[in-house]
């Protein structure tokens, strides 16, 4: 029994159980819903849960912890020859076992028959399947296999069997407890806090978890290279040398794809912030229901193209473009027709990002005009203040806190930004303030310092977590620091 249809079945079960403690609180009552504490649905939801959350949690528990045992007791059953070469041996073997093991699945009876007698070779068996195999496998792997087959299936209908009867055992007890003066609102609410409870905290858990996960690497690869080597580093080049070569190691200076990526979110938001404001300003002020109505959600259709394409715009249009305007521009003062911006440069990346960031500040800045009191707009107008002057003097200040909030929300969203770095502006680690140079960000490095199969034992994948933790660090900063200038200024115009 799949866990789709144990789900289903528990869901009936869970339905039932609904209607039955609804029909049981109703004959309790006779009739008199004032006599019960709780309305009729109350008691149909407490011994729908009942009948459901348990057995939900017995599934997912089963589901998790069953592979574990199956496979700890078919890598106890290898042979000993086997065990005996190692941990990593033994995991191998113990996934090509898996591999047979599903392979067998699609053997008719004849077919296990002979491959189990010997008489039928299994890789050609298994390949006339559809399931090929490195080699011809041993003796011992359609016995660990066919074990493995007879624990995976048996553990499977315990479950169903176990599930099953948590739901039914859950509705029929809980039925029992349903009378006119059961608290079953009360239960039901305390369920639903413990519910939302567990909600709120998944972001935090998580945050946790990826917060410790980086950590855990980022301290395994500072005792390689020197935390003050990494931070204050000016030199971006993490080689190592080949084995007796007698070269260096290669250097993990951090400042170059710092100041790339500080540069190229910097020369975003000086392109984002003004348009994006001046564009919500007019929106939220002086626009027109019907001209608002076709203008906002065009614009916030830019939200929703993927960066990558936003990548390629860089990389076929405005990078060209910009790269034959300035030799044209340089061609008309010098006579020389040599380009002075470069296709992949921090005005490029920077540009497009900036266009890719305009809805972010638009939205968020125009939903926060929108919201100050129209009082202060009829004050000021009443007072014989110009338009003009009444968005400059009281409803941009009035909106100050938000709008700091949206513009680092919309910086935090610049910094992490890659697949346009990658294509726009390159992948040069240099410190240099030509915004028509190539440059990089951090998180085109973390890209390329975890492309490939690459195991985590060197301190050139490892400082892919070094570079995580560092753009998680500033990011955080950025939040506390929109926290202040949000306090500040709402204390000031409370």
């Amino acid at each position: 029994m799949n866990t789709s249809l144990i789900l289903l079945i528990v869901l009936i079960v869970g339905l039932a159980a609904y209607f039955a403690g609804r029909a049981r609180a109703m004959a309790s009552s006779k009739g008199k819903l004032s006599a019960l504490h709780s309305l009729p649905g109350y008691h149909g939801v407490y011994v729908a849960i009942w009948a459901v959350l348990p057995a939900a949690v017995v599934l997912a528990v089963w589901l998790i912890a069953s592979p574990f045992f199956v496979e700890s007791a078919v890598r106890s059953s290898l042979p000993e020859a086997v065990r005996s070469q190692g941990g990593a041996t033994t995991e191998l073997m113990l996934g090509q076992v898996m591999q047979v093991a599903n392979g067998l699945k699609l053997l008719n009876a004849d077919e296990l028959a002979a491959v189990t007698s010997g008489s039928s070779n299994l890789r050609d068996a298994l390949a006339a399947k559809g399931v090929p195999m490195a080699n011809a496998g041993e003796a011992y792997m359609v016995e660990s296999a066919q074990e493995y087959n007879s624990l995976k299936d048996g553990s499977r209908w315990a479950m169903s069997a176990v599930v099953l009867i948590i739901a039914i055992a859950g509705a029929f007890f809980s039925i029992r407890g349903i009378s006119a003066p059961f608290r079953a609102r009360n239960r039901v609410e305390r369920v639903m806090l413990g519910a939302l409870l567990l909600a709120s905290s998944i972001a935090i858990l998580t945050t946790v978890g990826i917060v410790g996960s980086m950590l855990s690497e980022a301290i395994r690869f500072f005792q390689s290279v020197s935390p003050s080597t990494f931070f204050f580093g000016t030199v971006w080049d993490p080689r190592f040398s080949a084995a007796g070569s007698g070269g260096t190691e290669g250097q993990f200076g951090l400042l170059p794809l710092l100041a790339g990526t500080l540069y190229i979110a910097f020369v975003a938001m000086l392109f984002a912030v003004p348009v994006g404001l001046f564009a919500a300003i007019y929106m939220a002020e002086y626009a027109k229901p019907a001209v608002r109505g076709i203008a906002k959600p065009l614009l916030e259709i830019l939200a929703g193209i993927p960066t990558i394409v936003y990548g390629f715009f860089a990389l076929v249009t405005v990078g060209p473009f910009l790269r034959d305007m300035s030799a044209q521009l340089n061609g008309l003062v010098t006579g020389n027709y040599v380009n002075f911006i470069q296709a992949q440069s921090v005005l490029t990346a920077g540009l497009v990002m900036g266009i890719m960031l305009i809805p972010f500040v638009s939205s968020l800045s125009d939903d926060i005009i929108t919201q100050v009191p129209g009082s202060l707009r009829d004050g000021s107008l009443g007072l014989g203040a110009t338009r003009s002057e009444t968005i400059k003097r009281v409803i941009l200040p009035a909106a100050l806190p938000g709008i700091v909030g949206a513009l680092l929300l919309t910086a935090s969203r610049a910094v992490g930004e890659t697949m346009i770095v990658v294509l726009a502006a390159g992948v040069a680690a240099r410190m240099q303030l030509n915004p028509f140079e190539a440059m990089t960000t951090v998180t085109v490095k973390i890209v390329n310092q975890l492309t490939g199969d690459l195991e985590f034992n060197s301190p050139q994948t490892l400082v892919a977590f070094a570079l995580g933790i560092t753009l998680f660090a500033i990011t955080l900063c950025l939040n506390i620091y929109a926290l202040y200038i949000v306090r500040k200024y709402r204390e000031q115009y409370e």
